[in-house]
């Protein structure tokens, strides 16, 4: 297929090599250049603006929050010249803007698909990622090539594309939840004597095996946070839509509010550029460790 890639982070980079790898033809477009001489010199093309990037066949984005998708991509001009039939806004974005997308595209004859991604850089770079795709059904199937190249699996979430934004929010709540949860408990441990390590490991051949205690638990009990295969700032804008999106439809999220209070005085102290794993420095400043 012929796609259009925009924004070129850390994940961005990551999927749109995918897509190469895949022998699919990408125009790549980012506020930044050095990434996409990157992506050139592996056999992307490079788009000089969105609009170039839109006059693919269809568009991939992957931008980092609401305010930039509203002001680069959710424009007239921009989708009243496109010639892509099809756009999948892969960033975690709130339901109401993923709302305000699909009516805008819609009226000038696009469809829209919001397919937000589980999954951290490296998943991201061998093509293991959870994809949540909700969007018109035929949209779904006309990206499905391309989702098979950049995920393990893609979830079907229905013809409401606010569907996966709310799906990946609240997976990312729970996720900062549990780092939150261990960070606390691994400052208990330390705290009375127990080593951190040696608790994560009865953990997670007990309790909670899987990716998310052993990864970030590892960060956790090392207290190293470089590089970011998630950084902490992104954790906290998430962890504000859940609780956006609970204001919006009168969902209490108490817990979320802890979490925003953890997370911004991380920030506080100078973390927001390391990884998630780095709100348990909170946790450790609260008990004087």
């Amino acid at each position: 297929m012929d796609v259009g890639f925009i924004g070129l982070g850390g994940m961005g980079r990551a999927m749109a090599r995918r897509l190469l790898a895949a022998g699919h033809t990408v125009r790549v477009w980012n506020r930044s250049p050095e990434p996409v001489a990157e992506l050139v010199a592996e056999g992307a093309t490079a788009a000089g603006t969105p609009a170039e990037a839109f006059e693919a066949q269809v568009v991939v984005s992957m931008l980092a929050d609401d305010r930039v998708v509203e002001s680069l991509l959710l424009d007239e001009e921009l989708l009243s010249g496109a010639r892509a039939v099809a756009h999948a806004n892969m960033a975690t974005v709130s339901p109401a803007l993923a709302r305000r997308a699909a009516e805008l595209h819609a009226r000038h004859g696009i469809g829209y698909v919001a397919a937000p991604v589980l999954g951290r850089t490296d998943v991201a770079a061998a093509g293991n990622l959870n994809i949540l795709a909700a969007g018109p059904s035929a949209e779904l199937d006309r990206l499905a090539p391309l989702f098979e190249a950049m995920g393990r699996r893609t979830w079907p979430l229905g013809e409401d594309p606010a569907a996966a934004n709310v799906a990946k929010i609240s997976a990312n709540f729970l996720l900062v939840s549990a780092i939150e949860a261990f960070s606390e408990a691994a400052a208990l441990a330390e705290a009375n004597g127990l080593a951190p390590a040696a608790l994560l490991e009865v953990l997670t051949d007990s309790l909670f095996p899987g990716p998310v205690y052993a990864g970030y638990g590892a960060m956790i009990t090392r207290q190293t946070f470089e590089p970011a295969g998630f950084r902490l700032a992104l954790g906290l804008k998430d962890v504000n839509l859940a609780l956006e999106a609970g204001a919006d439809t009168q969902v209490p999220l108490p817990l979320a509010s802890l979490l925003r209070d953890s997370l911004l005085q991380a920030i506080a102290h100078g973390h927001g550029e390391q990884d998630l794993a780095a709100i348990s420095t909170t946790s450790r400043t609260r008990a004087g460790i």
